[in-house]
């Protein structure tokens, strides 16, 4: 096992959330490219070059800690949500911070470290990893928008004079990836950490309904187009409809709904918002896309309402190499028998991009209460260093 630092790993942890604090309980607010979240990238480049490793920031603003020659890769993201956790992606980074600079110094396998950009989605999906791993041309991304219409080549010019050249994957052997759980079965059931097998796919876009705005207190009732309710017969209509196809794995959410004009006394003339789907089986996300557009195009067409789509992104569904699981495996049982697990990721993580390049695999920690995105997110820092300690037991076999 590489020797760790338990307790230099938690303080690295606490002074990252550091960057971006909330002032409510352990929550911090560091999107992607704000001021907070360009200060802790350059902390960790700080970081990584103290320890011995090569720091490097790229074009899209992931902080790298290279070590020579071949090595494994061993990160995450350190952005977090507009109201996120301390945990959520820095975890993974300091996890990679304390494995790379423990087998420096123990004389262990070589481990590199990074911290991916704009995991969290400010202008897209794994923007950082997506561009690194091929999966998006720095170009496309340079034209994403954020919500308040800033775009990501605005953006990423904010991080210009830290930036230097890409980093080649072929300096690595692959890519591990710890992170909280996000969901509530490590905690429940009382397991320490969990093995992922997979990733599932994701599909995201945008819908609109056009109707027509009007007075809302002189148009009856029957004489409406009422852009808000096409969302509302659509949203029930799907429900209904994907009854028979999905599984108790499968999600679907609309969690942004913009109405113009938004005012009281106006029947809404548009309703704008996101419908985003999940799932492990890529025929599966493909049927629940053939059941999302027919039955808009149904509402539209008997309403009387205009439709539109925003383009389509999404990942496909990502198994975990089968190598790495059972490293991970074998030292989650040496460290925590008998209280571990093999688990589906049912979100989505920067080694979904990393899979297009390199073998990947991933470990849970548990989330208390299952709460994640938001500033109540934790986890008991026992399962934190349990973690940490299955990385050091698997990363040494993985690299060695």
């Amino acid at each position: 096992m590489i020797p760790v630092d338990p307790e230099r790993f938690l303080s690295d942890l606490h002074e990252l959330r550091g960057f971006g604090a909330s002032g409510v309980g352990k929550g911090v607010v560091r999107p992607g490219y704000s001021d907070p979240d360009i200060a802790a990238r350059e902390w960790l480049a700080a970081k990584y070059g103290a320890a011995g490793l090569e720091p490097r920031i790229d074009p899209m603003g992931s902080v790298w800690g290279l070590a020579e020659g071949k090595s494994l890769l061993v990160g995450s993201h350190s952005d977090s949500q507009p109201e996120g956790g301390w945990l959520d992606g820095a975890l993974g980074v300091i996890c990679g911070l304390e494995l790379a600079r423990a087998a420096r110094e123990g004389g262990g396998p070589a481990v590199s470290a990074v911290s991916f950009q704009d995991e969290e989605g400010r202008f897209g999906v794994t923007t950082g990893s997506r561009v690194w791993s091929g999966a998006t041309s720095l170009d496309e991304a340079d034209k994403l928008r954020d919500p308040t219409g800033v775009t990501l080549a605005e953006a990423r010019a904010r991080m210009a004079h830290l930036a230097g050249d890409f980093v080649d994957p072929a300096r690595f052997s692959g890519f591990v990836e710890c992170h909280i759980e996000q969901g509530p079965w490590l905690d429940e059931a009382g397991e320490a950490v969990g093995v992922v097998t997979d990733i599932v796919g994701i599909r995201d876009m945008r819908i609109t309904f056009g109707g027509q705005q009007n007075h809302a207190g002189t148009t009856p009732m029957h004489r409406r187009r009422d852009a808000l309710q096409a969302m509302l017969k659509f949203q029930t209509l799907i429900a209904e409809r994907f009854r028979n196809v999905v599984t108790p794995q499968s999600v679907w959410t609309s969690g942004h709904v913009d109405v113009h004009p938004g005012a009281h006394s106006i029947v809404p003339g548009r309703c704008s918002f996101s419908m985003q789907w999940r799932d492990g089986d890529k025929e599966r996300l493909a049927r629940m896309e053939e059941i999302i557009r027919d039955t808009a195009r149904e509402v539209a067409e008997t309403g009387g309402f205009e439709l539109s789509y925003s383009g389509l992104v999404g990942l496909d569904p990502v198994p975990m190499d089968a190598g790495m699981q059972a490293a991970l495996g074998e030292a989650a049982e040496a460290v925590a028998p008998g209280r571990w697990r093999r688990m589906q990721s049912g979100a989505l993580h920067d080694a979904a991009s990393v899979g297009r390049l390199m073998p990947v695999s991933m470990l849970f920690v548990p989330s208390i209460d299952g709460i994640s995105h938001a500033f109540a997110e934790d986890t008991a820092e026992d399962d934190l260093v349990t973690g940490l300690k299955v990385l050091a037991g698997a990363v040494e076999k993985m690299a060695g």
